[in-house]
């Protein structure tokens, strides 16, 4: 297994290394003492989401302060185009993004660290994607703003062939709007602590 950082703050490429013989391979997906020594938290919960038709669009997701879920995204089925929005204002790579394509056949993964919003597109039909978060979901803190917000500028593979009506209607992304809120609830945070 390979961990390697990307280019918003705290993310990582995970990599695995399969052993192939006449049975088809086998690999290791986590390993608590390889993530430990990359600095990547222990993971707490796991989800999966199954996506029929190539185009469709999930995101941009993340959670507010003081939730600390970070998040190993892995495609089981299929191939995805996903990106990474870091939307923590004291991040050297606030405001940045990138995508990374995750293929089943590459059993490759990415970690997401805690305020930065996630979003995918299936690029094959069928396609099944695993997450494993840091701490349990927090629908309270939970929030996201559009897949095609020019305040971001992400280009998408394909067409969007489907969308959830929950994505469709998050709010369109405003600079000061977006930092008073972070603000205000790492203030909460703090004196709920």
């Amino acid at each position: 297994m390979r961990i390697s950082t990307l280019p918003i703050d705290g993310a990582r490429l995970v990599e695995v290394d399969a052993h192939v013989d006449e049975r088809g391979c086998f690999a290791r997906l986590w390993c608590r003492e390889t993530f430990a020594a990359a600095g990547l938290p222990e993971l707490q919960q796991a989800s999966a989401s199954f996506n029929a038709r190539a185009g469709t669009l999930r995101g941009l997701h993340f959670t507010w302060p003081p939730s600390a879920e970070g998040k190993l995204v892995r495609c089981a089925r299929g191939r995805l185009h996903d990106v990474l929005l870091d939307l923590r204002p004291d991040s050297p790579s606030y405001r940045r993004h990138l995508a990374v394509v995750l293929d089943a056949d590459e059993r490759n993964a990415v970690y997401i660290p805690p305020g930065v919003a996630h979003g995918f597109q299936a690029l094959l039909d069928a396609s099944e994607v695993h997450y494993a978060m840091t701490e349990a979901y927090r629908p309270g803190l939970a929030d996201g703003y559009r897949f095609d917000d020019a305040a971001f500028g992400i280009a998408w593979p394909l067409p969007v062939s489907c969308i959830g009506e929950k994505d469709l209607a998050w709010p369109a992304f405003d600079e000061a709007t977006h930092r008073a809120r972070h603000a205000r609830k790492l203030a909460e945070a703090r004196d709920a602590a």
